[in-house]
Parts: structure tokens; C-alpha cells; sequence
């Protein structure tokens, strides 16, 4: 015969398995949905504006384009990128050398001048180090990227270059290794 003492030992030793069970389980989802968490952190963000990289032009984006500058602010590479009818080119420090894909990304821009239109190559720098330096480099970039104009059939005289300007506040050193083009 069982007696009582014996079944309050079993549903001690049930209750005592039983919470083993419920804590493995809690510890293994736990850490399921720790790893899940931790790869979502680590993805790179999806691009807001078209950071292009390789040789494609993007379509205008919707979102803000501080994101887009926050994307280009990591890395130090060469790229562009198009919005709202700008192409931005972004040049590696130091660096005049134009992204690949330029060509790609200028096929609107050339478009446009053939319709008449005139382009303006506008090109920044920053106020760190050496000004006479930043300025020149900022002028061989833009010379760059009138070059691809030119050989991408765009004229000379339907290009405007504007002087260097200086970027100012808050902007990420990717901001100031830029050279803009728009079409008037």
C-alpha cells in the first residue's frame, strides 16, 4: 500500500521536473528571441534614398534625405546617388575618383542636356585641414564628373561649374566629399 507521505514526495519530485521542464523551455525560447533581436540590430538599415554604389540610377525616393546622408556617412567608399532630380557623387577621402556605375547614373542628366537643358556641377568640401588643399580637391572632383559629362556626349558650354563651397555645421565628413549635379 502507498502511503500519503509517498505521494507528497512524487508531487514534490513531479513538481520539481515539471518546473525543470518549464525552465529549459523559457531558456531556449529566451535565447531564440535573443538571436532573432540580435540579427535585426545588426542588418544595415534599408536604404530611405537610393545609395547606389554600383553602376544603377535610382528612381526619387520618398523619405527624408538625412537618412540618405546617414547611410553615406558610414562608409568612406565612393558612391552616388539620386533624388528628387540630383545626382550626388561621393568621393573616398582624399580621393577625385568618380564611383563606378557613373556613367549609369548620368544617363538622365544627359538626357536633359540634350533637351536643352544646362547642367550645374556644384562641388563642396569642409573646413578641416588644409583650405587651399580642400578647395583644389573639391575642383578636381567636379572636373571629374564634368568629364564624364562631356564624355557621355553632354557639351561644354551646356555645363556651369560653380566655385567650391565650403560645407558648414553639422554635415558628415561624406557630405563634404561631394560633387552635386543638377539640370536649369
Amino acid at each position: 500500500m502507498v502511503s500519503q507521505s509517498d505521494d507528497e514526495q512524487q508531487g514534490w519530485l513531479l513538481g520539481l521536473v515539471l518546473g525543470l521542464i518549464v525552465l529549459v523551455l523559457a531558456l531556449v525560447l529566451g535565447l531564440a528571441i535573443g538571436r532573432v533581436s540580435a540579427e535585426q540590430v545588426d542588418l544595415p538599415p534599408a536604404p530611405a534614398a537610393a545609395v547606389v554604389p554600383a553602376p544603377v540610377l535610382a528612381a526619387p525616393a520618398a523619405a527624408p534625405a538625412s537618412a540618405a546622408m546617414a547611410a553615406q556617412a558610414v562608409s568612406d567608399a565612393a558612391s552616388i546617388t539620386a533624388e528628387y532630380g540630383v545626382v550626388r557623387f561621393y568621393f573616398a577621402s582624399g580621393d577625385a575618383e568618380l564611383a563606378a556605375g557613373a556613367a549609369e547614373a548620368l544617363v538622365d542628366v544627359v538626357r536633359g542636356a540634350r533637351g536643352g537643358k544646362k547642367v550645374l556641377i556644384s562641388g563642396f568640401h569642409d573646413d578641416k585641414g588644409n583650405a587651399a588643399r580642400n578647395a583644389e580637391l573639391a575642383r578636381q572632383r567636379a572636373l571629374a564628373v564634368r568629364d564624364a559629362l562631356i564624355a557621355s556626349g553632354v557639351p561644354d558650354s551646356q555645363i556651369h561649374l560653380d566655385k567650391p563651397a565650403r560645407t558648414a555645421g553639422t554635415g558628415s565628413d561624406a557630405e563634404a566629399r561631394r560633387v552635386e549635379i543638377a539640370l536649369q
